[in-house]
């Protein structure tokens, strides 16, 4: 499956690129929404493109290199939280507008292998970061889905799953995580979509929703402490902003479109003792058009918040 970038048309208007202007994008993924900027900011415009995913900076350089735009996309594979750092290290300045779409691309979950989707049976991993050095030697960062599932105690399991997930079962179906793993470790996607099956009354697993998404996002975002990442960078991206550029999140959860909602206002309004530096631009977010959602069916559940630096 291609990768369509979410929201991209409004990601362009808001933005608004003109030729020769500097931009981050904070979450490159596979490319599309960085592509149809450097296309508007030719013939000098530059954008710094993050990812977390050394497999994803990998296929992008190739894809760079062929599009001959590699004197103009500078690639970094790191955390965004650590973004002031990047920006000094690559001494990118000028920055216009500064971009962050948080949803799970497309390679993640068709072809990462790593447990993202419960539509494949894999192991259950869930990192963005794993080092990979030559063919046989990983080295391996952060806590895996497998181990919060196999070690953390049923508290810490449930309370993850309510709160990340916003799972109405979340009692159930970690107390059965429990007891299924005293006879047998879990370690694949399809033991665990089994066990919340089991966990879970039978009306529920016929709902819209299939009754194992929340549960898979609330892990994979306990995994790569998104929430925590995402609190930490929005203040370095107002700092790294010159005056009058833009700032562009688009979520996929409400706690993630919270914690941006909430740092906008105290920053439009003064809240908390907080200096007025932002002007909201989006007063309700943006959703996708319904010919979007019925052309990208994952990207139904997108929000687009954006504001200026004063």
């Amino acid at each position: 499956m291609i990768h369509i970038p979410v929201l991209q048309k409004e990601v362009l208007e808001i933005l608004d690129p003109k030729p020769n202007q500097n931009f981050i994008d904070c979450t490159i993924g596979e490319g599309g929404h960085t592509l149809a900027i450097l296309e508007e900011t030719a013939p000098d415009g530059k954008i710094l493109g993050i990812d977390w995913d050394q497999e994803i900076i990998k296929s992008l350089k190739f894809k760079v290199e062929s599009l001959k735009l590699s004197r103009r996309l500078i690639l970094v594979c790191d955390n965004f939280a650590n973004l002031k750092e990047i920006v000094k290290k690559e001494n990118f300045k000028e920055v216009s507008g500064i971009l962050f779409d948080l949803g799970l691309s497309s390679w993640h979950l068709e072809k990462s292998g790593r447990g993202f989707s419960f539509q494949k049976d894999e192991p259950l991993d869930m990192r963005y970061n794993i080092i990979t050095f030559g063919r046989s030697d990983q080295s391996y960062y952060g806590v895996t889905a497998g181990k919060i599932l196999n070690e953390w105690p049923e508290k810490e399991i449930e309370k993850i799953l309510k709160e990340y997930g916003q799972e109405r079962f979340a009692k159930r179906i970690s107390r059965r995580i429990v007891e299924e793993r005293k006879i047998k470790p879990i370690r694949t996607t399809f033991q665990l979509v089994e066990i919340i099956k089991r966990a879970i009354p039978s009306w529920y697993q016929h709902k819209k929703l299939h009754f194992a998404t929340r549960s898979f996002q609330a892990l994979r975002i306990a995994v790569n402490d998104e929430l925590e990442n995402l609190k930490k960078v929005l203040l370095q991206a107002l700092e790294i902003l010159k005056p009058n550029g833009r700032l562009v999140v688009i979520s996929f959860h409400s706690l993630e479109d919270r914690i941006v909602k909430n740092f906008f206002s105290a920053f439009a309004k003064g809240y908390g003792g907080q200096e007025r530096k932002l002007k909201i631009l989006t007063k309700k977010p943006v959703r996708p058009s319904a010919e979007e959602m019925q052309m990208n069916p994952r990207s139904r559940s997108a929000r687009l918040r954006s504001a200026l630096k004063l």
